[in-house]
Formats: structure tokens, C-alpha cells, sequence
């Protein structure tokens, strides 16, 4: 399963590069605003750390100016990936891009019909978003169950990002399924790691370290 990181911080996205283990980035206009910077400089900035996938998603609201905004993003780097959402207009979007070899991750996916249409259309990702699901009591993770499964039984190759990723929990459950992707924030990434028997024993033997003999 391919880690993406859930983040327009350069200075997070720089660590989880150090680390080894991102292969790639997803933002969205709420994450961008965060950061308080013009918004094609962060972007570039974002592609020219990062080796694979970097999700950047358009504004506009009709087929048209998607496009126009897509086109243009597109031109920036080849591992550029326009963000589109699951509507009518964002379908459109996605066929004329996929015909242009542009990739695209359709977000905002919350049904198994959903992800079957923005597949069909022609998207490269489909992004489900679990944790939503769970802040209003359902099951993010039976979505991911049934999206997998529908893609397995007609052999569709557009891949899954699990989104919206809440905990490490997610992120296991995730690579369980066989999720494509998680894309996680760099605070969960962190979570990732954490262990209280890995703490006990590394504890352990730096003490009993410090009674050999140097």
C-alpha cells in the first residue's frame, strides 16, 4: 500500500520524504489556505520535493472552467494529478481528461456507486472519505470493503486512495482490504510508529548498555 501524505506543509512533507516512505501527496483548498502562500508557488514547491503523485484539486464549479484550471495545473509537472469532484460536471471532467492522458482523483467519495461511476469515467483514484463517514456514525471502512470488491470483480484498474484517515487504525484496516493508498496527515503518520513495548525495550537495553564495560 502507497503512503500519501494529507498535507501542503513543505516542512512535514520534507520529513516524510527523509523518512522513506511517502510516495506521494494529496492537498485540497482547505490545506493550501492553511499555509498562508500564493498558491501555484506552494504547489510547485510541493512538486519539486516530492518523487510521485501530488493531488491538486480545482475550484471551479462547471465542466469548463475545470478543465481550463486542470489544463493549466497540468502543465506544471507530469505528477501533477487534478482533484475532481463526484458530480455531473466533475464526470465530465474527468473523460475529456483521461483523454488527454491528464491523471485525476476524484474526491468526496462517500458511496460504492460513486467510485463505480468516476471509474468508468475514466479516473486514475477515487478517494472515499472514511473518517466523514465515521463523525456521523456509519462504517468508512465497509466502504472501502465494497469499493475494492466492486473494482475486483470487474478488474478495474483506477486505485483507491483511502481518505480522510482518522488514525492508525484506518491506516491498517486500509492495507487489510488492499487499499491502493492511504492518505494520511503528518500527525498520524507520526502515530504510526508509537509502541509502548518498543519504548519499554529500547529503554531496556540502553540501561543495561550503560553497564558494559567500554
Amino acid at each position: 500500500m502507497k503512503i500519501f501524505l494529507d498535507t501542503a506543509n513543505v516542512d512535514e512533507i520534507k520529513q516524510g520524504i527523509e523518512f522513506g516512505i511517502v510516495d506521494g501527496v494529496t492537498t485540497n483548498p482547505s490545506l493550501v489556505a492553511k499555509e498562508g502562500k500564493g498558491f501555484l508557488p506552494l504547489i510547485k514547491e510541493i512538486i519539486a520535493i516530492v518523487p510521485g503523485p501530488v493531488s491538486v484539486e480545482v475550484t471551479a464549479t462547471d465542466a469548463v472552467g475545470m478543465i481550463k484550471e486542470a489544463e493549466e495545473y497540468a502543465k506544471i509537472s507530469e505528477n501533477v494529478v487534478i482533484k475532481v469532484p463526484i458530480n455531473l460536471e466533475g464526470l465530465k471532467v474527468i473523460k475529456k481528461l483521461s483523454e488527454q492522458d491528464i491523471k485525476t482523483n476524484c474526491t468526496l467519495i462517500f458511496s460504492p456507486s460513486q467510485a463505480l461511476l468516476a471509474a468508468k469515467a475514466g479516473a486514475t483514484y477515487v478517494s472515499p472519505f472514511v473518517g466523514r463517514i465515521d463523525d456521523i456514525s456509519g462504517n468508512g471502512m465497509e466502504l472501502i470493503e465494497d469499493i475494492a470488491q466492486i473494482f475486483d470483480n470487474y478488474s478495474i484498474e483506477t486505485e483507491i486512495i483511502v481518505a480522510s484517515v482518522r488514525h492508525p487504525l484506518h491506516f491498517v484496516q486500509s492495507a487489510l482490504i488492499g487499499a491502493d493508498v492511504a492518505t494520511i496527515p503528518f500527525s498520524t503518520l507520526s502515530k504510526l510508529l508509537n509502541h509502548p513495548l518498543t519504548d519499554i525495550g529500547m529503554e531496556k537495553f540502553l540501561k543495561d548498555w550503560e553497564k558494559v564495560a567500554k
